[in-house]
């Protein structure tokens, strides 16, 4: 039924097929939305479209960008002999956060996925390979998520990158900091026992 009119019905339609918003949360965007001074909703609508248009993809590593070359990869500071595979630009963005990792990255957009129909050839894999055979690095990290995607992933990629004589490693998963182990799964358990190191 149609209570509030064809304009705000339409903008809670779309808001709710934005992932992770039901429709409760649609109403109230939208409702909030209607409500803001006009140059705000304005600013709004124009970031969007900016964003959608302008856009583009790293040369380098596929990461999204506002230049051909994003700034982590222009940036000669950078350790560019240690490429760290990453599903996301905001698995990416999680690591820059924390200030620790000094290498580069590789955004492959996705896992291999044969139940949702995604191939290897349906993610940046083949870019990352012919990144390899160009600059030849030292070490290839791979940070893909530890679900039954992320593991075919990484096994697919340490299969075709280890002939070539690179070291290829896996990012460890254990026991989240402040997790109480009997509430932790048996594979993150197992994982942090394969993942331990010397004190």
């Amino acid at each position: 039924m149609n209570f509030y009119g064809s304009y705000i019905t339409n903008l809670i339609k779309e808001l709710s097929s934005l992932p992770g918003i039901g429709s409760k949360t649609a109403q109230r965007l939208a409702f909030y939305i209607i409500n803001m001074p006009e140059e705000n909703a304005a600013a709004l609508s124009k970031a969007i479209i900016e964003a959608k248009k302008n856009i583009k993809y790293c040369s380098v590593c596929c990461n999204i960008s506002d230049s051909d070359v994003c700034t982590v990869c222009d940036n000669l500071k950078r350790d560019h002999a240690t490429i760290m595979v990453v599903e996301d630009p905001r698995d990416m963005a999680a690591y820059e956060r924390t200030k620790e990792y000094k290498g580069v990255y590789h955004v492959l957009h996705g896992a291999i996925s044969p139940m949702a129909g995604i191939g290897p050839e349906d993610i940046h894999i083949k870019e990352l390979l012919e990144r390899i055979h160009k600059k030849a690095p030292k070490e290839i990290i791979i940070a893909t998520n530890p679900n039954v995607e992320g593991e075919a992933t990484a096994m697919y990629l340490s299969r075709l990158i280890k002939p070539l004589g690179i070291n290829v490693s896996r990012i460890a998963n254990g026991v989240p900091v402040g997790g109480d182990l009997e509430y932790v799964d048996e594979v993150t358990l197992s994982r942090a026992l394969e993942g331990r190191r010397p004190m």
